[in-house]
């Protein structure tokens, strides 16, 4: 029996937003640049980010980045950054237009998914269209993994 080769990964992942898979009903993801200071790129070098309770805002014709946390790089010294500071990212203008649209018209919620280098050593930011989930939602939705794991289980032992 052959096996299939796995795609390699070309992506150093940095931060992951486990939560919001689970908040959020995830409808579209896009890779969008992010622009960094020489501190805040040393500091995701050499440490972790956190993208938890971060979310991205369409302020005029841009997309900003808010509430990530980027910690302070301590080599730095007084040419150091804020952790918290709103971050542009850099899209397509069509692309910006469909994510603004998106949050006004529909009630979504723009919201990142993973921070990380490409194979270029690029920082980038894979970020996607979001629906909030109710409580009831996570509660079923995690009855559903649960019988899942189950089930997977109970065909395993039979063989």
């Amino acid at each position: 029996m052959a096996r299939k080769k796995k795609k390699k990964d070309d992506r150093r992942i940095v931060a992951d937003n486990k939560k919001a898979r689970r908040n959020y009903e995830i409808d579209a993801v896009l890779e969008a640049g992010i622009v960094l200071t020489g501190s805040e790129i040393k500091s995701i070098r050499s440490t972790s980010a956190s993208l938890a309770e971060s979310y991205a805002s369409a302020e005029g014709n841009e997309l900003f980045l808010i509430n990530a946390n980027i910690p302070v790089y301590e080599q730095a010294g007084r040419y150091n950054h804020a952790p918290k500071r709103p971050r542009k990212l850099l899209l397509h203008r069509k692309e910006i237009d469909r994510l603004a649209q998106a949050v006004q018209r529909e009630g979504m919620t723009i919201v990142p998914l993973k921070l990380y280098f490409n194979k270029r050593g690029i920082a980038k930011l894979e970020i996607a269209v979001a629906r909030g989930r109710k409580m009831h939602d996570k509660r079923q939705l995690e009855k559903d993994r649960s019988w899942k794991r189950d089930q997977a289980r109970i065909m395993r032992d039979r063989g």
